[in-house]
């Protein structure tokens, strides 16, 4: 039996492919402690600097695996469940101190529209969508959905896709703000890869905390978020990358960013 999630790293790009493309990726256990595990492994990956996350196959990810809903599930079981299996994940991918891009390749619909959400970018294939189908079958949007979605386009836009349940083009999410950039869907990879790479070479340490600040910044009063700011500085400020950015400068020539 195959990996249901696949790591590579290459050029400095963590690539982690969910890789069960015969249910288009739907979230069941088994995936989502393996993209547990791999996003902690991106982590400590000194060898990636920035990290690609897509879908093997024709869909990006469809979601919860609704065989879930099979059996004996009740409120108690649902409610752990998205405490102790979504939660971590997204609080991973949202804290993790390198760039996420997400290659979004054919739908992205409910749990995986959160998991794409969740990246720092989006990029989308030209037949790709995102669908926040929680209410198609009468549940609320989860695992993110409503923090992500409510900050990328605000209430009334969220509601309105949330509450509608329809697919949002690739077009239109990049319009809304949902996505950074719309590629055909032949080079998505290969383009969201490079676009990686590109991040790759930046100075890792100011993305990070670039990221962690305004993650912060989203619920800090300004004076509360330049103070914060000041502190994440003090951090930068002894970087190898900040000495490394202000000597290139000065002698007009390309940065040689190592990430420390």
């Amino acid at each position: 039996m195959s990996e249901v999630v696949l790591y590579e790293t290459r050029e400095g790009v963590a690539t982690i492919t969910l890789n069960c493309p015969e249910t288009r990726n739907a979230l069941n256990d088994e995936l989502l402690l393996g993209l547990i595990a791999a996003c902690e492994r991106a982590r400590d990956d000194d060898g990636a600097r920035a990290v690609l996350l897509t879908g093997a196959g024709k869909g990006f990810c469809a979601g919860a695996d609704l065989a879930l809903f099979s059996g004996g599930i009740t409120p108690d079981i649902v409610e752990e469940y998205i405490q102790t299996r979504y939660h971590p994940l997204m609080t991973l991918i949202t804290s993790l101190p390198k760039p996420v891009i997400a290659a979004v390749n054919g739908v992205a619909a409910g749990a995986g529209a959160s998991l794409a959400l969740a990246c720092d970018l989006r990029m989308m294939a030209d037949d790709a969508a995102l669908m926040q189908a929680f209410t198609n079958i009468g549940l609320l949007p989860d695992a993110g959905s409503t923090w992500f979605m409510a900050r990328l386009v605000g209430y009334s836009r969220a509601f309105e896709i949330a509450a509608e349940g329809e697919r949002v083009s690739a077009g239109r999410c990049v319009d809304l703000g949902l996505a950074n950039q719309v590629v055909p869907a032949a080079e998505l990879l290969e383009t969201a890869h490079a676009r990686a790479r590109k991040l790759a070479q930046r100075p890792t340490l100011a993305l990070a905390l670039t990221k962690q600040a305004m993650h912060a910044a989203l619920n800090l009063s300004l004076t509360d978020a330049i103070a914060y700011e000041a502190k994440l500085q003090r951090q930068t400020i002894v970087s190898q990358d900040f000495v490394e950015g202000v000597t290139a400068f000065v002698q007009k020539r390309a940065p040689n960013f190592v990430g420390k």
